[in-house]
């Protein structure tokens, strides 16, 4: 699914963990790798590196790997662009004393501008399993189908056991459309059919993509999409959570973050961020 997959390198303790999964990501998808540093390079880093390159299979003669200097978000966002990057991979950084996970600037600035898919690792591991446990965003937005479709193939690619697709009912659609019904009978039948309708739109979409009897269920949720994700996510202890990302952000939406905010200050899980 993807061709060419990217690992931004900060020489940090989990390193050699990143790398294990960047190679079973590499070897599962059957892609290029790109290993991208931005900083000072220098003889002991350089053998760090390949030491461990070695040490987990990866080939340095088939791996393409960029030193360079100056800003790091905007620098390995141009580079993977130049080069055509599928999936960048990067780490997340664990909040002290508390068990949360947060991205920082650098990476908010990544996801918020990469063209490509991003994936957030929380907690690397150098022994490396697959995703068996998705969640994926079927809030209804207008690249919902495409990234239910791309979450679909990764799905079957990972053999998850289970997925989960969570839809949001709009809580002022709902106050709406049961505010003029005259008796509580009638109102919780309006809600059953408004809940039917947003299963309805997931069965639709799904009914477009081979998914080779994947397990899946469908859950609607009635709060913030973000929050229900990632609350969701957190109590089923899922391995993957699934989401797109938005495109062309404005001055407006740094001012009055989006939902995703709420996800990336909070990490429940892993993250893939999918962009087209």
């Amino acid at each position: 699914m993807y061709r060419k997959i990217a690992l931004a390198i900060a020489f940090s303790p989990r390193l050699e963990a990143l790398i294990a999964e960047t190679k079973r990501l590499k070897d599962l998808h059957n892609a290029s790798l790109l290993l991208i540093h931005i900083g000072k390079k220098s003889e002991e880093l350089e053998s760090r590196l390949l030491s461990l390159l070695k040490k987990y299979d990866v080939d340095p003669n088939q791996t393409k790997i960029i030193w360079e200097e100056g800003k790091p978000a905007k620098k390995i966002i141009q580079l993977c662009n130049a080069e055509n990057v599928d999936l960048l991979v990067a780490g997340a950084m664990k909040k002290e004393m508390l068990f949360t996970y947060y991205l920082g600037s650098i990476a908010r600035k990544i996801i918020r501008k990469a063209a490509c898919s991003v994936l957030i690792l929380i907690e690397p591991s150098e022994e490396p399993t697959s995703f068996k446990k998705i969640v994926i965003n079927g809030t209804q937005q207008p690249q919902t189908p495409y990234v239910i479709g791309k979450a679909i193939e990764i799905c079957n690619l990972e053999q998850a056991s289970q997925v989960f697709i969570l839809n949001e009912i709009k809580m002022y659609g709902l106050q709406m459309a049961t505010i003029g019904e005259d008796t509580e009978e009638s109102a919780s039948k309006q809600r059953k059919k408004i809940v039917n309708e947003e299963i309805r739109y997931v069965e639709d979409i799904l009914k477009t993509i081979d998914q080779h009897g994947l397990k899946i269920t469908i859950k609607i949720t009635n709060g913030r999409w973000a929050h229900e994700l990632a609350k969701f996510s957190e109590s089923i202890h899922a391995d993957l959570l699934i989401l797109g990302g938005h495109d062309n952000l404005t001055f407006f939406d740094r001012l009055f973050p989006h939902d995703i905010e709420d996800i990336l200050g909070n990490l429940p899980c892993n993250l893939l961020i999918v962009k087209k």
